[in-house]
């Protein structure tokens, strides 16, 4: 096999991975959707990730790191199955936001960035994730649950994992 033809994803991610780089008129276009769906599929952005992404876009894998490092949904660490991340921006912090993302750090057992030991479920505390009007809200991968109680994480947990029972 050709250095060209080696590649970290499944055959699926890197043509996708290949119609982006041709679809923007500037192949650095692609690079925040690149890493969302390699993230999806590797679980986060290890430093052979972000060079192999760097040579399907021909730019540094310093480039790309530097890009990365801007946005909180990307992560340089595994992430749990479930990575719980909590606003406690203002909206969210007026609203509750803070006694949210405790109750979820007394029930995980795991603090900002952790991740629980059976790799279940990650938390974090992030900036905003877009549900102002909604505060204080949390997103789980890529559900939103909003105008949260602390009495709500407990079936918020439950939920995610009996969807991981189910082999979800």
């Amino acid at each position: 096999m050709s250095a060209e033809a080696m590649t970290l994803f499944s055959p699926e991610l890197a043509a996708r991975l290949d119609a982006l780089v041709e679809r923007y008129p500037a192949r650095r276009s692609a690079l925040i959707p690149m890493l969302l769906y390699a993230q999806d599929e590797v679980g986060y952005l290890s430093d052979a990730v972000i060079d192999e992404v760097a040579r399907r876009i021909g730019i540094t894998p310093l480039d790309v790191r530097n890009v990365a490092t801007y946005y909180s949904m990307l992560r340089f660490q595994p992430a749990g199955k479930f990575n719980v991340q909590v606003c406690t921006n203002i909206s969210c912090m007026l609203r509750g936001g803070y006694k949210i993302f405790d109750r979820f750090q007394e029930r995980l057992g795991i603090g900002h960035k952790g991740v629980t030991a059976d790799g279940l479920f990650s938390l974090e505390e992030v900036e905003c994730i877009g549900a102002c009007c909604w505060a204080p809200a949390i997103q789980v991968n890529y559900d939103f649950h909003d105008e949260l109680t602390e009495e709500q994480v407990d079936a918020i947990l439950a939920q995610y994992r009996s969807q991981n029972a189910g082999g979800r």
